[in-house]
């Protein structure tokens, strides 16, 4: 990337910019191909060349960008406050063993985004090595804007590799984001200036509004929540994940272990901090799950999905899943429908996600 002072000044150049934009036309939404707009060069894509001898590398769709089979999630250790003694050394050793696509997001970790402050601890210095992705969950243009502005800042870059829809669950999320003045003019234009690579959504709610945004756009790649719960209740796998596959998007998928509940080392919190929790907003248990870990991460690699991006707590949940993804072997049709059905058992507190109240 440069020297930290041209980083600086890049980066500032990119806040001017971003202050400045402004609003992106109907025709603009139209039409997806900005070749002939002047603007700065991305650099080339990242490489971590611990990589290949790490794990199985898969295509991230048609993007070009070769990603390892397990990813870090933004999520556990990483959006917890005040946690940089764990949760930077936790992106530190997941580039050291060969991890090159991060996950990260606006929201994780509340209004002060512990999240990307942690993963811009890491990219100040090592940006090359890792494919950046974050997310706004803002619905419109002006709103996603000032996300992507304060992520560059925390993220300490100038670029990020993917820029994501987050959470898109319901219709009325769509026509927001589609609208005059919507979110969806900020990716555009955001790419249009070299300011992300390439374009995404993601969700976990119900696969509908997904489709729906998938048609409306030729996204680059889709983060879906998949793993052995799911045909059990508003299925990802039965029309969604076909639908990215003959599009030939990167997917990504997430909620393999449920938070943990679909594990049979999870130990339920009491129900009383499971209702005070939003994860457990309206679906508490008292059972553990049915599946271990190397199962649950194998169920969701054995579909046809680029990465799984899982977050951790801690050094040893880190290395478990790299030695998982090394010695990865596809299970077929039979072992994942028997996995299927262990999993009904604590299939709605594994898919917590979908159930929970929407606006």
């Amino acid at each position: 990337m440069g020297k930290k002072n041209d980083q600086s000044v890049s980066i500032h150049g990119r806040r001017e910019f971003l202050k400045a934009g402004g609003a992106m036309t109907a025709a603009l939404l139209a039409t997806p191909a900005f070749a002939d707009t002047p603007a700065k060069s991305l650099p080339a894509l990242p490489s971590n060349p611990k990589t290949p001898e790490a794990m199985p590398t898969r295509n991230l769709g048609k993007t070009g960008y070769k990603v390892g089979i397990f990813s870090l999630g933004g999520q556990a250790a990483l959006e917890k406050a005040n946690n940089f003694e764990t949760a930077v050394p936790i992106i530190e050793h997941a580039l050291d063993l060969g991890v090159n696509y991060i996950d990260t997001s606006s929201i994780y970790g509340g209004p002060e985004r512990w999240s990307e402050q942690y993963v811009g601890k890491v990219m100040a210095h090592r940006r090359n090595e890792a494919f950046l992705a974050t997310k706004t969950k803002e619905r419109t243009r002006d709103g996603s804007m000032r996300m992507i502005e304060k992520s560059l800042q925390l993220l300490q870059t100038d670029h990020v590799d993917l820029w994501q829809l987050h959470d898109v669950g319901t219709q009325f999320d769509v026509d927001q984001i589609f609208a005059k003045g919507g979110a969806m003019e900020a990716l555009l234009e955001m790419q249009q200036q070299k300011v992300v690579r390439y374009l995404g959504l993601t969700g976990h709610y119900r696969p509908d509004a997904l489709m729906e945004g998938i048609r409306r756009y030729p996204f680059d790649t889709i983060l879906m929540a998949m793993n052995a719960a799911d045909p059990h209740h508003y299925s990802f796998n039965d029309a969604l994940l076909p639908m990215a596959v003959e599009r030939q998007m990167g997917i990504i998928g997430m909620k393999i272990p449920g938070r943990g509940r679909i594990l049979s080392t999870w130990t339920p919190p009491p129900i009383e901090q499971q209702k005070h929790s939003w994860e457990g907003m309206t679906i508490q248990t008292d059972k553990p799950g049915t599946l271990k870990m190397r199962e649950a991460m194998y169920y969701t690699l054995s579909k046809p999905v680029s990465t799984v991006i899982i977050g951790c707590d801690s050094i040893a949940q880190l290395e478990e899943n790299v030695h998982l993804a090394r010695n990865f072997t596809p299970l077929n049709d039979a072992q994942q429908a028997e996995l299927v059905a262990r999993a009904e058992d604590c299939a709605k507190p594994s898919l917590f996600f979908r159930f929970y109240d929407r606006p």
